[in-house]
């Protein structure tokens, strides 16, 4: 017996479950985990804002003006006289949100559609992915656009316009993924002890396709926040008196030769988070791979 299948035998004896095993592998990703830990630390401070700012939110001295880090302002202030700190705190409540409840619009959107088409197949499927090609091809930028422009500029509208371009390749992932899977042993027993469709996807099918969903959730959050702090430099994302990480950007922009730390301290931010969830999304995948488990 080889000391490959020795240790093969040992994790089937232990009766390690491939959660447990992609947990154990995910932590020997420095880089994942560091990510995970400034995420995590992110999460509680926006959560926990508006108790501990070092200021109110509202608070201006226009006395004051713009002025650089100290003691009394450890990141500064800005042109109104406003703690950038705080700002800054405020400003990642908002874009953490609309990074992760816009993935969940276009994760819901994207899994039921690429679930479907996947595991009916034949015309429905032909003609699901054809839409999905064609709205591939439309402009989705000047479609967001018009929709912040027609309908106005609210949190709720962001959120659904945001999810509502980002769905497509998840479907594209979701749509593969049900083809393999539908060919499994287990998904053929589910149909014989007659089974519904529905059943079948929502019981065997979606479940073990959660390894790539969470992988890819990973990573569309960081493109989803990319998109809103876009749309807050052109001025159609959030608007004063709230901030987000890209309005805090897009006003340091303005400034940056006069008052650098205006962008400077935002964009760090905002550079931090979507660096720690694409090193937690490279060590999902590696983690959740199977095929990497055996190597």
């Amino acid at each position: 017996m080889t000391e490959r299948q020795h240790f093969e035998i040992s994790d089937l004896d232990s009766g390690i479950s491939l959660g447990k095993d992609a947990w154990i592998r995910l932590r020997k990703n420095r880089l994942a985990v560091g990510g995970l830990v400034i995420l995590v630390f992110f999460f509680v401070i926006a959560l926990l804002t508006p108790w501990i700012a070092p200021y109110d939110y509202e608070i201006q001295d226009l006395d004051l003006g713009a002025t650089g880090p100290s003691l009394k302002h450890w990141l500064g202030t800005d042109i109104f006289g406003r703690d950038l700190l705080t700002q800054i705190m405020y400003g990642g409540r908002i874009s953490l949100s609309v990074g992760f409840l816009a993935t969940i619009v276009a994760l819901v959107i994207g899994v039921t559609w690429g679930s479907i088409a996947g595991y009916i197949g034949g015309r429905t499927d032909a003609v699901m992915m054809r839409l999905v090609d064609i709205l591939y091809a439309l402009p989705f930028m000047i479609f967001i656009i018009l929709l912040m422009v027609v309908f106005g500029r609210n949190m709720l509208l962001l959120f659904l316009a945001i999810g509502a371009v980002e769905w497509l390749t998840m479907a594209r992932i979701m749509r593969g993924q049900v083809q393999t899977l539908r060919q499994q042993e287990f998904v053929e027993a589910a149909v014989a002890m007659g089974l519904s469709r529905s059943m079948i996807l929502i019981r065997h099918i979606v479940p073990n396709a959660v390894g790539p969903i969470i992988v890819y959730t990973t990573l569309t959050i960081p493109g989803v926040m990319l998109l809103e702090a876009f749309l807050s430099f052109l001025g159609l994302g959030i608007q004063p008196p709230k901030t987000s990480w890209g309005l805090l950007i897009a006003y340091g922009a303005e400034t940056m030769e006069e008052y650098p730390w205006l962008l400077l301290f935002p964009g760090f931010f905002l550079a931090t988070t979507l660096f720690s969830l694409n090193f937690l999304g490279d060590g999902l995948r590696d983690a959740l791979d199977v095929r990497s488990a055996k190597d």
